[in-house]
C-alpha cells in the first residue's frame, strides 16, 4: 500500500539498513501469505475512469466501504485516500485504481475468502453509485489524458519525475493494474533462494496471467503491454536484478543496490517533499538537498524501498510483481503458484533446478518473450508454454506437500485450475480477449466490460 511507512527510529549506522530487511526473517510456521490486487474502476453510464469527486467517483466508492463495511479511513490532508481493516488496506494507485493490500494469512484458503468478501463489497457499493469494476494488466480504451490524477503527494512527485527516466513511466502510474503476492523467508540463504527463483522465473507468470492486449482501443502486439511497459519506467529501479545471481548475494548486497536507487520523496509532518533524483547516501550523511542536515529514519529508509520496483522486490518479505490484473478466479491463483513453489523446499528445490543454469541473457530473452507472446514464446529451445506446465506441477506437488486442508479440499491445489485451463488451451487471457475481439465482438471493445467486470 502506497502510505508513508512506518519503520522505526533514527538510523545510527548504515548497518541498520541490512539490518531492518534481516528482521523480516520468520520461523516456517509464522510465514504468511499477503495477496494485493488492483483493478479499474468506471462510470457504467459511458464507460469512462471513475474521477476523484463526484456522486459516482472514487470518493464515493472509499466512503461506501467506510460506512456500510466498517472500515477506517485513511486521510492525506483532506482527502480520503486509502481504508484499513483487520490488517488490511484498501488504497488508491495513480489513475484511481483501487487496490486490495491484503492482510498477511495462513491459507490460500483465507486468502480467498478475503478477495471473495471484499469483491463483494465493491460491488454492492459499485452497484449503488453506477460504477463498475474490471480486473485486466492495462487500461484498454483509455487514453492517458482521460484518467483522473489522485491527490496524493507521493504521485505528483512521480508524475513530474517519470518522464525524466523512462518513456512509459506515466502510462505505469496511470494505466496498468496487477496481482501481486507477498511471502516471507526463514533466513538470509533463504531469502536468496527465493528471490532468486521469483526474479528468474516471473516471466513465466507474466504469461499466465498475460490480459493487456489492447492500448487506446486497438491491439498493441504484446500479450502484456503491462510487462512491455515496466522494460521503459526507469532502468535505476526496475528489471531483472543480475547482481542477485552472484555468488555471496545476501542483505548487504541488496543495500547497496537500493542506496544507489535514485529517491522520490521525503515525508514529513503530513506531507511529501520533492527529493527526486537525489541520493540516499547523500541523506545518511546528513547531505541531502531537500532537507540539508537532516539525517533519515527507519521510516524513511522503508519508504524509500517501496520506490524501488523490480521484478521481485524485497522489503521485511518478498514481494512476486510480475502478473497483470485479471478476473476474480485468477486473482487466487496466483499466491496459488508462488506458494506452491516457494513454501516447500522441495519444490523450492525443483524450482531452481529449472533457473539455475540460465544466464542473464536469457533471463532478458524470457521476460520480453513472455511479454510479446505470452505462451508462445520461446527461450533456450523450449516455449514458455513448456516451462509454465512444469511449473504449475512443482507447484502443485508443493501445495500437496503443504497439506493446508479446508472443508472439502485436502490441500490448495484447485486454485491452480485457471492455471490449469490456461495451459490445456495454450491460450492466455491476452489470446482469448484479442479473439473475442475479432470475432463475437467484431471490433467493439467496449464489450469487454460486459464480458469481463467484476
Amino acid at each position: 500500500m502506497s502510505i508513508p511507512q512506518q519503520g522505526g527510529g533514527p538510523i545510527e549506522s548504515r548497518a541498520q539498513l541490512a539490518e531492518f530487511l534481516a528482521s523480516g526473517c520468520k520461523p516456517r510456521d509464522a510465514w504468511r501469505i499477503g495477496t494485493e490486487h488492483e483493478k479499474f474502476g468506471y462510470r457504467l453510464s459511458d464507460l469512462k475512469p471513475l474521477p476523484y469527486e463526484g456522486a459516482c467517483s472514487v470518493r464515493a466508492m472509499l466512503e461506501g466501504l467506510r460506512d456500510q463495511f466498517g472500515w477506517r479511513p485513511v486521510m492525506e490532508g483532506d482527502a480520503l485516500i486509502g481504508l484499513t481493516k483487520g490488517g488490511a488496506n484498501v488504497s488508491l494507485e495513480p489513475g484511481g485504481q483501487l487496490e486490495l493490500s491484503g492482510a498477511p494469512l495462513v491459507s490460500i484458503h483465507e486468502t480467498c475468502e478475503e478477495v471473495n468478501q471484499h469483491l463483494a463489497e465493491v460491488r454492492s457499493v459499485a452497484q449503488e453509485i453506477g460504477a463498475g469494476f474490471i480486473g485486466l494488466g492495462a487500461a484498454p480504451l483509455w487514453s492517458r489524458d482521460e484518467i483522473p490524477v489522485m491527490p496524493k503527494g507521493r504521485y505528483a512527485i512521480m508524475r513530474a519525475y517519470m518522464p525524466k527516466v523512462g518513456g512509459h513511466g506515466l502510462d505505469m502510474m496511470f494505466r496498468t493494474c496487477t496481482i501481486q503476492v507477498n511471502l516471507d523467508f526463514a533466513s538470509e540463504p533463504d531469502m536468496a533462494k527465493k528471490l532468486r527463483v521469483g526474479v528468474a522465473l516471473q516471466p513465466i507468470a507474466t504469461a499466465l496471467f498475460a490480459s493487456s492486449p489492447f492500448t487506446d482501443g486497438q491491439p498493441n502486439g504484446w500479450r502484456s503491454w503491462r510487462a512491455r511497459i515496466w522494460r521503459d519506467v526507469d532502468p535505476a529501479r526496475s528489471g531483472m536484478l543480475p547482481f542477485i545471481f552472484e555468488d555471496g548475494f545476501g542483505f548487504e548486497r541488496y543495500v547497496d543496490y537500493a542506496l544507489d536507487v535514485p529517491m522520490y520523496f521525503v515525508y514529513r509532518d503530513g506531507r511529501y517533499i520533492d527529493a527526486s533524483g537525489q541520493s540516499f547516501r547523500d541523506f545518511l550523511d546528513g547531505r541531502l538537498p531537500a532537507l540539508p542536515g537532516e539525517k533519515p529514519t527507519l521510516s524513511d529508509w522503508a519508504d524509500h524501498l517501496t520506490t524501488i520496483f523490480p521484478e521481485a522486490r524485497l522489503k521485511k518479505y518478498i514481494e512476486m510483481r510480475g502478473a497483470d490484473g485479471g478476473p476474480w478466479r485468477r486473482i487466487c491463483a496466483l499466491p496459488a503458484f508462488w506458494v506452491g513453489l516457494l513454501y516447500d523446499d522441495a519444490a523450492l528445490d525443483a524450482a531452481w533446478d529449472v533457473a539455475k543454469r540460465w544466464t542473464a541473457e536469457q533471463r532478458e530473452t524470457l521476460r520480453e518473450q513472455a511479454a510479446r507472446l505470452g505462451l508462445r514464446g520461446e527461450m533456450g529451445g523450449r516455449t514458455v508454454c513448456s516451462y509454465a506446465r512444469e511449473l504449475v506441477e512443482i507447484a502443485a506437488e508443493g501445495l500437496k506437500a503443504r497439506a493446508v486442508a479446508h472443508s472439502f479440499d485436502a490441500d490448495e491445489g484447485h486454485f491452480l485450475n485457471a492455471l490449469r485451463d490456461t495451459l490445456g488451451r495454450n491460450e492466455t487471457l491476452a489470446d482469448e480477449l484479442l479473439r473475442r475481439h475479432a470475432t463475437d465482438w467484431n471490433g467493439d471493445l467496449s464489450l469487454i466490460y460486459r464480458d469481463y467486470a467484476y
